[in-house]
């Protein structure tokens, strides 16, 4: 099966694989990355396989998170795409890079493409995207992506920004 979803044009995004273990581990043991994630580190690379293997969103929904390469040099970066939660009956976009690609646009890039795939392929009405107040980048990408505030929570202790963008937005906002 082709792992390719989407090509921009600096990247690629992927279906995880267990090849992208080592990368995924990588990126998930920067306490810097996790900072405000509110996630805990894989133990691992065999952890992060475990994970890859037991990851059912595209099973369920058809779409994921995707796990972002440079093009031409198949350098692993992190992963950027969407999550359906059965919780919140909604569709958040998220994004995890790779601390030394960090201010070089990749997250923007390839959440722009996350999302036209999102409104286009899947017809999702709403996309959400969420950062914790102090983390001003990722904020920062969502506000670049068309998503504008919608309200604040918390959550596991921790405080979050919700920001939205629906598909009739999205398309006026980059047309």
């Amino acid at each position: 099966m082709d792992r390719v979803v989407v090509k921009t044009p600096r990247l690629v995004l992927k279906r995880f694989s267990i090849r992208d273990a080592a990368g995924f581990f990588e990126l998930n043991s920067d306490p810097e990355v996790l900072r405000f994630s509110g996630d805990i580190p894989f133990a691992s690379i065999k952890e992060a396989r475990m994970f890859i293997r037991a990851y059912r969103q595209y099973d369920l929904y058809g779409f994921g998170r995707w796990s972002v390469y440079l093009l031409g040099t198949n350098e692993y970066l992190g992963f950027c795409g969407l999550n359906f939660s059965t919780a919140r009956q909604e569709v958040d976009l998220g994004f995890r890079l790779m601390r030394r690609v960090w201010g070089q646009g990749f997250a923007t890039e390839a959440g722009f493409a996350c999302l036209r795939i999102g409104f286009s392929k899947y017809g999702l009405e709403k996309i959400v995207g969420r950062a914790m107040p102090e983390n001003a980048a990722s904020l920062r990408v969502l506000q670049k992506l068309g998503m504008t505030y919608e309200k604040e929570f918390e959550e596991d202790g921790a405080r979050w920004v919700q920001m939205s963008v629906r598909r009739d937005e999205f398309g006026n906002f980059y047309e």
